[in-house]
C-alpha cells in the first residue's frame, strides 16, 4: 500500500509539528542521522553525529515498536526499532510502553536496521531536546511520508554529512539506488546518476557499496 494525502494520522502529526515550528519550540522534526559505519573510521567527526554515540550518551534507553509501522502494516521491516531517551524512556517504561535494555542490545538493533536499509532519524520534542530516535522506512514514517507527499522537506535536517562517490571506481552495480530513499541516485541509459542536492547524508549507500566508491564526507561550512 502506497503513502497518500488525506491521512488522518499523518495530518495530526502535521498539526502538531506546524504549531512548535511557528512557535519556535523546535527547529524541524527530525533530523538524519548517519549510520555508525559510514563515519566511524573519520577523526572529524562529531560524536553527536553518530546513531551509536546519540544513544550511548543517554543515561536510560527504552526500546518500542515504531508507532508509523505498526499503524500502517506496509512493510516487513522489523518493528522494535524505536528508542525513548533519557526522561522520556523512564516515563515510557512506567506505562508499560518500551523495555529498557543496554546499549549492547542497542548495536544489536541499530546492525539488523542498516541492514534493511532504514533511515536513522532522531526526534525533537519543545525546548529542542532529543527524545527519540527510529529507524525508518519511506512507506511508514510520518516524517518521510510528509516530505514526500507535502513537499515539507522543512520538517527533517539534514545529517553534517554528504556522500562522494568516486565514479572511476564505480562499476554501476546499483546497489547503492535502492538504499537511497531520498531519490539522490537513480539509473538512466545503464548510467547511474547522483544529485548531491537530495542527499541528506544518512549513509545507507556507503555500506552497500562492493568497491568502497562512496564515503561520507562532513559538509563545508
Amino acid at each position: 500500500m502506497k503513502p497518500k494525502k488525506n491521512d488522518n494520522f499523518l495530518e495530526k502529526r502535521l498539526e502538531t509539528y506546524d504549531n512548535w515550528l511557528k512557535a519556535g519550540e523546535i527547529p524541524y522534526a527530525s533530523r538524519v542521522v548517519p549510520v555508525r559505519e559510514s563515519v566511524e573510521a573519520k577523526p572529524w567527526v562529531m560524536p553527536s553525529e553518530k546513531a551509536l554515540e546519540i544513544l550511548r550518551a543517554a543515561y536510560t534507553i527504552a526500546l518500542t515498536d515504531c508507532e508509523c509501522r505498526t499503524h500502517y502494516k506496509r512493510c516487513d521491516n522489523p518493528l522494535e526499532v524505536c528508542f525513548f531517551l533519557d526522561d522520556v524512556a523512564v516515563k515510557n517504561m512506567e506505562k508499560g510502553r518500551g523495555r529498557r535494555i543496554s546499549l549492547e542490545e542497542a548495536k544489536d538493533v541499530l546492525r539488523n536496521a542498516n541492514e534493511k536499509g532504514l533511515v536513522h532519524l532522531s526526534f525533537y520534542m519543545p525546548g529542542n531536546k532529543i527524545y527519540a530516535f527510529c529507524s525508518c522506512c519511506y512507506c511508514c514514517c510520518h516524517d518521510l511520508q510528509m516530505m514526500r507527499l507535502y513537499d515539507r522537506t522543512d520538517l527533517i535536517a539534514c545529517s553534517s554529512y554528504i556522500a562522494e562517490t568516486d565514479m572511476a571506481a564505480c562499476t554501476g552495480c546499483g546497489e547503492c539506488i535502492d538504499r537511497c530513499l531520498f531519490n539522490a541516485r537513480v539509473r538512466q541509459e545503464d548510467e547511474i546518476h547522483y544529485n548531491p542536492e537530495l542527499c541528506y547524508g544518512c549513509g545507507l549507500c556507503i555500506t552497500v557499496c562492493p568497491e568502497e566508491a562512496t564515503e561520507l564526507k562532513q559538509k563545508e561550512i
